[in-house]
């Protein structure tokens, strides 16, 4: 199993969401984050004075994935968050030893990853 970590603007949450939910993956985890990439922070003004911001709001998404579904959950999140700009999202992907529902404790695909089976 496979967990996709993708780091994306808050203004294609839903677009993202969508696109994994249209190709049957429903268990997400999201969370609301700050970054700090290349762009080097945005100017913003705040009472008629400028400011440089070094952190940016952004949101990050969690899914696990069967290994045979990682390039397919990888494409719809890379289509679907592609804005073009600078400062764009990311994907990581990272292996997964093993999944416990704390329920029931079933492990792995048994514990009721949909993603994963």
């Amino acid at each position: 199993m496979k967990k996709v970590e993708t780091i994306i603007e808050s203004d294609i949450l839903t677009a993202v969401k969508e696109a994994l939910m249209n190709i049957g993956i429903a268990g997400m985890t999201i969370s609301e984050v700050y970054a700090h990439g290349s762009q080097h922070g945005i100017g913003v003004v705040y009472r008629g004075q400028k400011y440089s911001v070094d952190l940016a709001p952004k949101v990050r998404f969690d899914v696990v994935v069967a290994n045979e579904r990682l390039d397919e959950a990888v494409g719809a999140i890379a289509s679907a968050a592609d804005t073009g700009r600078i400062g764009d999202n990311r994907i990581f992907v990272y292996d997964v030893a093993e999944t416990i529902r704390i329920r029931n404790g079933l492990r792995d695909t048994s514990a009721g990853q949909r993603n994963a089976a």
